[in-house]
Formats: structure tokens, sequence, C-alpha cells
């Protein structure tokens, strides 16, 4: 029987929308908690640890699928993966079997067993034939793990629009499910990573978000969206999943912070080309840029559809890759957040 899945717009925009009170309810317990998210508990000087070497250290394996779940959890910096998605098709078949449940009993006086246990070959009303030879239909939807000539065309159209993909290999892996995470929340949609009929909708129709800045070179993160956008003189040019404070109250040397992402205009103002511990002992961070406190963009192998960090900003090791060696951002690079 074929599955169709169908992701509508209806419901899911409020849900995506939800996530949006994690930033404001951060806002409230920042004058009381708030020193520095997931990097050192003090404003470090400007000219510390910085160089502009390559790395000597390699980045960690970039995340698998990370399903969003139901409400946002604490995490650390260096939270493994999650699994892949499996809510695609798990609440999908619920009705499975009714097709060749009705009409069951027809034919119950009709010659009972006289054909019986014989397959004349031919097909059944579905179009497939009853020896069971013929290949099961492709589903409607596309989503992590499959390689086929229309995951290409997908990786090719997120990449004209300026979505973070660097290969198109036909195969739906990390990078590409970062990228339609990225374009879900670009359009309001259901943060799943399954291309449905809604999100290839906003691929075709071109969705893509845009800047709030109008000159120069400017990192602008979006916390409501949880993306990341490299603009240049008002024109995005790269558009980055991202996650942020998760909002979350956490431990850290004996004191209570909260994992919040503060908003407004700065610049980076110290950078690290390697992996960096954080000084809270919160977990590793790739590559960052500090913009304020200790709080930085830096590299990571989790980077979930929603906020999970103690309050820097994640975008996958490639991307952050993409930020330090193609695009620049050094230090005195506006970083305006929203």
């Amino acid at each position: 029987m074929r599955v169709v899945h169908n992701r509508s717009s209806h419901g899911v925009v409020s849900r995506a929308v939800g996530k949006r009170v994690v930033g404001t309810l951060g806002a409230v317990a920042l004058a009381a908690t708030l020193l520095s998210g997931c990097g050192d508990d003090q404003e470090p000087p400007a000219e510390a640890d910085r160089t502009t070497s390559s790395p000597s250290e390699s980045a960690p394996q970039e995340s698998s699928p990370s399903p969003e779940p139901t409400a946002s959890e604490p995490s650390e910096e260096t939270e493994p993966s999650a699994t892949p998605s499996e809510s695609e098709g798990a609440d999908e078949g619920s009705g499975q079997g009714d097709e060749d449940a009705d009409g069951s009993g027809d034919d119950a006086n009709d010659d009972a067993g006289s054909d019986e246990g014989k397959d004349d070959g031919k097909p059944d009303d579905k179009g497939n034939g009853k020896g069971g030879k013929d290949e099961p239909e492709k589903p409607d939807y596309i989503e992590y793990g499959e390689s086929s000539a229309r995951v290409g065309k997908l990786q090719q159209r997120l990449q004209d629009l300026g979505y973070f993909v660097t290969s198109v290999d036909k195969a739906y892996g990390g990078e590409t499910q970062q990228a339609v995470f990225a374009l879900q929340k670009a359009g309001g949609l259901y943060r799943d990573g399954v291309v449905g009929d809604a999100t290839q909708a906003a691929a075709d129709k071109g969705v893509v978000p845009k800047a709030q800045t109008s000159s120069g070179k400017v990192l602008e993160i979006d916390i409501d969206r949880q993306l990341v956008l490299a603009v240049e003189n008002g024109k995005v040019v790269k558009v980055i999943n991202a996650s942020s404070g998760n909002g979350e109250t956490y431990q850290a040397k004996g004191n209570t912070y909260t994992a919040y992402t503060p908003r407004g205009s700065f610049a980076v103002y110290r950078e690290v080309n390697r992996m960096y511990a954080s000084g809270l002992e919160l977990g590793d961070m790739w590559r960052p840029k500090f913009f304020t406190g200790g709080i930085a963009v830096h590299g990571s192998a989790s980077v979930p559809a929603f906020p999970a960090s103690h309050g820097c900003v994640r975008v996958s090791n490639s991307a952050m890759d993409w930020i330090w060696d193609t695009w620049g951002a050094p230090s005195g690079t506006p970083v305006v957040v929203y």
C-alpha cells in the first residue's frame, strides 16, 4: 500500500513558534544569573589564545540526524548526536491494511476454494503483481538516508538558494539534513528534516530569510528561527542551521548560570583557531569566534533543530570551517543577534 507523507503547514507554524518562547524566558533570568554562557567565566583579554595558523586538532565527527523533541532539553556542548528521525512512517501507517480489509468476504460463496492457491500473475487493483515481484513504491517524501537523483536535485536547489550545502552527491546525509532544518525554520515549518509537500513547496518557492542589516559584512544570528546568516551589504549569502541557549539553568564550578544567548549588536573580539575547551568545563568548541563575554559562534558535532546550548551559538563543524576559511569573519566583524 502506498504511504503518503504529507506535512501540512496547519498547526505546524505554532509548533515552531512555541520554540521561540525559550529566548524570552532566558531574557528574564539573565539579569540575575548570566555571567557567560558556554565559554570562560570572565571575559578574556582580546589577545589571548589567538592564532592564525591552521587548526592543530581535527574537528569531531559531524552529527547524525537529530529529530526535534517535544520540549527542549539541557545538553552539554559535546552532547552526542541523536539517531535518525523515527517519526516518519510510524504515525503515518496507523491505517495500514484498511484497503485490504474491506470486501474480504465478498466471494465467500462464489466457487469457494476453486482457485485457492492459484496465482495468475496479473496485477491487482493497486497495480501490483500478485506474485510479489514488483519493487515497493517509493514514498512521496524524502528523508535521511535516501540516495537518489531527487535528493541531488534537492541539494542543488538548496545550494542555489544559499543554504549551506557543500556537495551535491545525491545522498541525504547530515549536511543535507542541516540545510533542510534551516529551510524549514525559514519557512516556519515543522523542523523534522523530512521533505514532504510543504517543505518541497518552500524549496520550489525559494524561501530564504531576509537580512536585518543593510551594509557591510555582518554575521546575523536569528534567535527566534535558530539560524545564522552570513550577510554582505544587505544580501544573505549563506543560511546556516544553528542552535543557541535553551533557557535552562545549570551548575558550573559551584555557580548557577542561565543558558541564554543575549540579543544586541556586538563584534568578533577573539577567535581561537583550534578545538577550545570551555572555561566553565562545559565541553569543547570547534574554532570559536567570541563576540561577547564567553559567548561564541562555534562548530559542534551536535546541532539539533531546537535551542540546546549553554548560551553559545552552535553550527556544524563544516559550516564553521566555511566561516573561517572561505567567508572570513575576522576580529572586528559585526555580529547582530535578534
